[in-house]
């Protein structure tokens, strides 16, 4: 698929599994698990699904998904399972090297999407791909140094400190444009200053939806996580940028739905539901 100057590719970096209760809040069971049937944990599968932009002279990975450097402790608490899928033999596949990586645009720093920022070498966590720029939000850069009880759990360390250790770190502040045809909108109740990026040429335009709709089952509104920092913000958040995607028939990437990447959305007499899926060739 092309959009503008960038040639859009998803990218899989492996699957893993949250509690199904804490991935679709109020929710009750019996309706969440026709669409994501829960293992003997009531554990859902996941994608850790980036996002490969190429064009222009740049090559843009938005997110980056787990990584590899889970204990094995924490491997089996959240089903890691990265194997032929890793980002690194994923983007390989694509004919692109960590190396090759010019900008990684971060949405946020939760590990199931800043954790493939960094990998180990020697025991040492550093930057995975070393002549990138990283993109994350100021405000949300703060939050994370300081984390509440409610969500330290979801921040490594060793998926983002090592970044500003090799000054890699480029802090945006707020909405609009931060590469040629990548622009941000900033979602603030799954967590400070979430940054979902936007590719649009005038004519097709993807929104890269993140935590907002995590996948393609959260689209109607109450489908919120119990993640969710701020629930209600949450709401108000889906029900003016849902409603922005179907009247311009915008494509919504899905990063975390294990078999719909990408899909438009349309309006029934029951409100917004997903539509046809798009493909990427």
């Amino acid at each position: 698929m092309r959009i503008g100057i960038y040639e859009v590719n998803p990218v899989e970096t492996g699957r893993f599994a949250l509690d199904g209760g804490a991935m679709f809040g109020v929710v009750p069971k019996p309706l969440w698990e026709k669409t994501s049937p829960p293992d003997e944990k009531n554990r859902i599968s996941l994608a850790a699904r980036a996002l490969l932009l190429q064009g222009g002279g740049r090559t843009v990975l938005v997110d980056t998904g787990n990584g590899g450097k889970f204990n094995e402790k924490l491997r089996s608490i959240y089903r890691i399972e990265n194997g032929a899928s890793d980002i690194v033999s994923s983007l390989a596949r694509l004919g692109v090297t960590p190396e090759a990586v010019t900008d990684v645009i971060l949405t946020h720093l939760h590990f199931d999407h800043a954790g493939g920022a960094t990998t180990l070498l020697n025991g040492e966590a550093v930057p995975a791909f070393p002549r990138a720029r990283y993109y994350v939000q100021a405000e949300h850069w703060r939050a994370a140094q300081v984390p509440t009880e409610r969500d330290r759990a979801s921040f490594f360390p060793d998926d983002f400190l090592p970044l500003r250790r090799r000054d890699l770190l480029e802090f945006t502040e707020g909405e609009g444009e931060i590469l040629p045809g990548i622009t941000v909108r900033l979602i603030h109740g799954h967590t400070s200053a979430l940054q979902c990026p936007v590719v649009s040429d005038g004519r097709t335009t993807l929104f890269y939806c993140a935590d907002l709709v995590p996948t393609s089952s959260h689209v109607p509104l109450p489908w919120i996580m119990a993640y969710d920092l701020r629930p209600l913000v949450t709401l108000e958040e889906k029900r003016r940028l849902l409603a922005q995607a179907v009247d311009e028939r915008w494509i919504m990437f899905f990063e975390h739905d294990p078999v719909i990447a990408a899909a438009r959305l349309t309006r029934t007499d029951k409100g917004i539901v997903l539509g046809s899926p798009v493909l990427f060739e």
